[in-house]
């Protein structure tokens, strides 16, 4: 059966204040796109001195502005909450929002970030630990009457947890890449992988690895959702296309290389080229827009764009 393969808005707040934001989430769900994602960061890397409201909150208000769209952040640091503080925020949101909010969550990465906030910046291998606890205690509070946990990063001692989420599950997205450690984790916790844009040329490295896990735990891998973080460049012809790329490069070029990170052009050549990562696996896209998201680009993308994406 021929299905339509879901995408949802990729906003990062850098520089919105929340009317806009509540806006841009109304018409997306206007539209038809299943979702919308904020981010975890302080600032936006290259410009730290413009407006950035933080993106959990910005998720918590727009649950209730909002009645269909599923809400998430892509991906929450780790690093920056205590597990059961970031539960808590998690089942209070799923709650305002009837359930539709979903945690997206990463071992974290941006160094300078953590410096400026005060937070320590342990090697990878250490924050993929402190990500595995979490996950652990995680999907244990959203389920468990009381939650017992003795680790190396954390400890919870006949910890209550009520409300529970209204979703049983809870989705959990895991966003970041590594075929050893990272895969595992998604097999073990996961009902969808985000694949950041950096990591997008190794895809069929990690969804071998995927499997892999899945395999070693009895899980079929095709219960995982295998999303794409993608930047899109859309221009209604040529000409316009030019216009858009010069918007592009002011306000997504300083941390999207454009050229080798971004999907760029008319709207059948964006279909055309979503449609190739379809074929190579993936079944969701979270949609960064280079102009971050105007209604001329989501209008667009949603009529000449999204009925096109197909899977089977």
């Amino acid at each position: 059966m021929v299905t339509r393969v879901p995408c949802s808005v990729f906003v990062p707040q850098a520089g919105f204040d929340y009317p806009t934001l509540r806006e841009r989430a109304l018409l997306a769900e206007s539209l038809g796109f299943m979702g919308l994602w904020t981010v975890d960061h302080m600032w936006a890397r290259g410009a730290p001195d413009i407006p950035f409201l933080d993106g959990w909150t910005v998720v918590s208000a727009l649950a209730d502005a909002t009645s269909r769209l599923r809400l998430g952040v892509l991906v929450t640091c780790n690093s920056y909450r205590n597990p059961g503080i970031l539960a808590k925020i998690v089942a209070t949101s799923d709650h305002i929002s009837g359930g539709r909010v979903e945690l997206g969550i990463g071992a974290g990465w941006m160094e300078e970030e953590y410096a400026a906030y005060g937070f320590p910046f342990p090697p990878v291998r250490t924050r993929l630990s402190q990500l595995e606890e979490s996950l652990e205690i995680i999907t244990q509070l959203f389920s468990a009457g009381r939650t017992g946990y003795a680790g190396t990063h954390y400890r919870f001692e006949d910890t209550p947890f009520e409300p529970k989420p209204l979703q049983r599950p809870l989705p959990i997205t895991i966003g970041g890449a590594g075929p050893k450690i990272l895969m595992r984790l998604v097999a073990r916790y996961a009902h969808r992988w985000n694949c950041p844009m950096p990591a997008a040329s190794r895809l069929e490295e990690h969804l071998t690895a995927l499997s892999r896990h899945c395999e070693k735990i009895g899980r079929n891998p095709g219960d995982v959702t295998v999303s794409e973080q993608v930047a899109v460049v859309v221009g209604e012809d040529d000409a316009d296309l030019t216009k858009q790329l010069e918007i592009a490069r002011q306000r997504i070029g300083g941390f999207v290389d454009l050229a080798t990170m971004a999907i760029c052009g008319t709207p059948d050549t964006v279909v055309e080229r979503l449609s190739a990562k379809i074929r190579r696996g993936v079944n969701d896209f979270a949609v960064l827009f280079g102009d971050l998201g105007t209604p001329r680009s989501l209008q667009l993308f949603a009529d000449r764009v999204a009925p096109h994406l197909t899977g089977r």
